[in-house]
């Protein structure tokens, strides 16, 4: 059940959740950009996903079930048959022996009370509402594999290429992958996703059909569907039922044919906070603080992939007001958020970081974010608009934070320049998190952890403890792991350290001064994580180092 803005306003206000005044405004920038009058209030932090399933089933004058953190197994899932439960888009929540409570997106569509009296006709009924991807997620427990599927299609079907392409996207969304590989190998074509930062195999497509499936993802990207020898780049979306996403699309020839990438662009970030980072109170104050000064450079660490444009849009989320300009210079743009200025680098008109930042400075910028410091002429560009009264934020690829400052000196920028405009580097990596579904306890002894003992005697004081993992279950497809965090390694330059800067120190040097002022390692932060059943320390293992 999808509402309308004036839908939502009523059931808002019904329920008191949130006030005339905030409507009013979200309202007015709907209507400016486009979206919906949720998009904004959760971009104001003003509501979030429980609070609107509350309201929503308030309206409805039915209870709300949280399936988002309470998601059935698949042996309850399939006592409701999967024709009746896509119809209905109707999941079992819970039951007893006497009664039986049953959740879905439209609890007044009709049919539905007959239909859930049909399979259970001696217990009691109460019907509920869940908010539409809560529903889509469960209901992904009765998908058959993409094989099966692409069977299906394939035997009935005159028309293979979309609809497999529909199957595979469809099933992307469904698993929140980043990435979709098809990689052609001597006889069939491998469907693989990239889900939580590892890549896992979805299914396989013969190979006579991958000729029609390439050309259709070339047309719909605007490529050259009779260029096979050179790697083109493009852009295409996917629209199915409520179903609307970007995707990016690389195509590289191969010797056994042509590969094909199709990075998925989250549309939007209205559900980040410092706190869903991963961010404990004292990073998040540092940050704050940094973030609320009128000039300065905050940078952001880390290889491809570490999460670091997410972590800069939850910064530009607290910055973000009708009082301030906030233009970013991006390759690509891949959080579209709404009030903010977004420029896309486009190399074939010449518009590179350094001269698209050039343009920023002279359009009365409070706010700039820069994607990625590549060259020593964006560098100095990014520092002396720190310099001249601008907030400026940006992503630079270092291992960890001290590095980060000898890598800038080595791109000739000034000493006394970069000690006057840095305020903040963060590095950081992302970890995958413990299953909250089947995460269970795992008693174990200091000496079968599987890092060095010295190091792990500094994080637990007794022989026995106990630690946490995922027995694996259908909502995180039986890897024990569902969604990401990320671990930290902040750096304050404080007084101390700006003396240091100007000396040209060896990161050795930045990072025993930065220790000595309390920093912590990502290793360290990380196992934090681990002991409060966040995720786990082979996990943790995969992305950092041990360091103490």
């Amino acid at each position: 059940m999808r509402f309308d803005n004036q839908t939502y306003k009523k059931i808002l206000l019904k329920g008191d959740y949130v006030s005339e005044g905030d409507l009013k405004k979200a309202e007015e920038f709907a209507k400016k950009n486009n979206s919906s009058v949720i998009d904004y209030l959760f971009s104001q932090s003003l509501l979030n996903k429980d609070l609107l399933g509350q309201a929503i089933a308030e309206f409805l004058e039915v209870d709300y079930s949280d399936l988002n953190s309470n998601m059935p197994t698949h042996d309850r899932l399939i006592k409701i048959p999967e024709e009746t439960a896509k119809k209905f888009r109707l999941i079992l929540f819970a039951e007893d022996k006497k009664s039986s409570i049953v959740t879905t997106d439209d609890p007044k569509k009709e049919g539905l009370a007959e239909a859930v009296k049909a399979i259970f006709p001696k217990q009691k009924i109460v019907i509920t509402f869940s908010l539409p991807e809560d529903i889509d997620t469960a209901l992904t427990g009765y998908r058959k594999t993409l094989e099966t599927r692409f069977s299906k299609i394939i035997k009935e079907s005159q028309r293979v290429a979309p609809e497999i392409i529909d199957e595979i996207l469809s099933d992307a969304a469904s698993y929140k992958a980043s990435d979709v590989h098809f990689e052609p190998q001597p006889k069939e074509v491998v469907v693989r996703f990239r889900v939580d930062g590892v890549l896992q195999e979805a299914g396989r497509i013969a190979k006579e059909y991958y000729e029609n499936i390439l050309n259709r993802i070339k047309v719909q990207s605007r490529l050259r569907i009779d260029q096979h020898l050179a790697a083109q780049d493009g852009s295409m979306r996917f629209k199915k039922d409520n179903l609307i996403f970007d995707l990016r699309t690389s195509v590289v020839p191969t010797v056994e044919g042509e590969k094909v990438v199709l990075r998925v662009l989250a549309a939007y970030v209205k559900g980040f906070s410092l706190v869903d980072l991963g961010l404990g109170e004292k990073h998040q104050a540092v940050l704050k603080s940094a973030a609320k000064k009128p000039f300065g450079m905050i940078l952001v660490v880390g290889p491809t992939g570490s999460g670091k444009t997410t972590t800069l849009y939850a910064i530009l989320k607290l910055l973000n007001n009708s009082s301030v300009n906030v233009t970013t210079i991006e390759d690509p743009v891949e959080y579209k958020v709404l009030g903010i200025n977004q420029i896309q680098v486009n190399q074939e008109t010449g518009l590179t970081f350094a001269k698209g930042l050039r343009s920023i400075v002279r359009q009365d910028p409070d706010v700039i974010l820069v994607g990625e410091i590549r060259d020593t002429e964006t560098a100095e560009i990014a520092v002396n608009a720190a310099l001249t009264g601008h907030l400026l934020l940006s992503t630079f690829h270092s291992n960890d934070a001290a590095t980060a400052i000898p890598r800038l000196l080595d791109m000739n920028a000034e000493p006394f320049l970069l000690a006057s405009t840095l305020e903040v580097i963060i590095a950081q990596r992302l970890v995958r998190k413990i299953c909250e579904h089947c995460r269970i306890s795992a008693p174990v002894s200091l000496k079968d952890l599987p890092i060095d003992k010295k190091i792990a005697s500094q994080f637990f004081n007794k022989e026995k403890i106990t630690l946490y993992r995922g027995k694996g279950c259908s909502v995180c497809g039986d890897t024990g792991y569902n969604g990401r965090t990320a671990i930290f390694e902040f750096i304050q330059i404080t007084p101390e350290m700006q003396d240091l800067i100007l000396h040209s120190p060896s990161t050795k040097q930045i990072w025993q001064l930065a220790k000595s002022q309390g920093a912590v390692s990502l290793f360290e932060d990380g196992m934090e994580k681990v002991k409060n059943g966040i995720t786990t320390i082979e996990e943790l293992l995969r992305v950092a180092e041990e360091t103490t």
